[in-house]
């Protein structure tokens, strides 16, 4: 596993965030494309809650079990029960920032992490790089989550003009 890049990716992952907000109202921020997609508001708070709860809570659990169970996770459900669309997109975004500052000052702490520990559970095996490859990787989908909703935007605020000239989506 090349760490280093992982880790510059995943430490990047803020600013690229931010930069991908800004310009967005709240009114844009809370638009879906299609009621089965999620509007930018739902993402930022996805990512809030998936920081701490998710891959934060569960990559500590493989690297320092301490007799309890695995936590269970619905995020597709959060996204209605905890209202993310009803939320503020400023403190969201500050929420997020907030929360992988922690994460990263709370791995950096652990010094040399030995990513082949592994948890076995009746889901199956997970290594400790498993996981943090897997966090750096959802960063990268909502990432990409967030430029469709902008280009959504984008074609949006461009009517009654069509931007097919900018090329093929």
């Amino acid at each position: 596993m090349d760490i280093h890049f992982l880790m510059a990716q995943w430490k990047a992952t803020p600013q690229r965030i931010a930069s991908l907000l800004e310009g967005i109202s709240l009114e844009e921020a809370r638009l879906r494309p299609t009621p089965d997609d999620w509007s930018v508001l739902e993402v930022i708070n996805h990512l809030v809650d998936e920081e701490i709860q998710d891959f934060r809570s569960h990559l500590d659990f493989i690297l320092a079990p301490q007799g309890k169970e695995w936590e269970r996770i619905d995020p597709q459900a959060w996204i209605v029960e905890r209202k993310y669309n009803e939320r503020e997109l400023g403190p969201s975004l500050e929420n997020f920032l907030r929360e992988r500052a922690a994460s990263i000052a709370w791995l950096e702490s652990l010094g040399d992490v030995d990513w082949d520990i592994t948890h076995t559970s009746q889901f199956g095996s997970m290594r400790a790089g498993d996981m943090f490859a897997a966090w750096v990787a959802h960063d990268g989908l909502h990432q990409r989550q967030l430029v469709e909703l902008q280009r959504f935007l984008v074609e949006r605020a461009a009517k009654p003009y069509e931007i097919g000239y900018a090329g093929d989506w």
